[in-house]
């Protein structure tokens, strides 16, 4: 379970996830981390990492749903957390249908 503050993750809601409520968007706080995750400025990236941890974005990036985070980011966030080495980043989620 992520643990969070509610007013900080609505803070990072209203920026972040603009086309829901605050409170709606609340209601997933891996997609409101993911999304800063992906798009985040520096300041609010390095705000969230210190509320929440490694870990917490270690268990986001891992559990991503395809769509949720760019290649950049996704290549970066690999690094970042000591996921992959260098030239081994794995592949994005990819929507499957059935």
């Amino acid at each position: 379970m992520i643990r969070i503050s509610q007013e900080a993750l609505q803070s990072l809601a209203r920026k972040y996830i603009w086309w829901k409520s605050p409170d709606e968007a609340v209601a997933t706080p891996e997609r409101v981390i993911a999304q800063v995750m992906d798009i985040g400025d520096y300041s609010d990236v390095q705000a969230l990492a210190k509320l929440v941890g490694d870990e917490v974005l270690r268990e986001v990036l891992t559990n991503a749903q395809a769509g949720q985070f760019n290649e950049r980011s996704w290549a970066y966030w690999h690094y970042r957390l000591g996921l992959a080495s260098v030239g081994h980043v794995p592949a994005l989620p990819v929507r499957r249908f059935v």
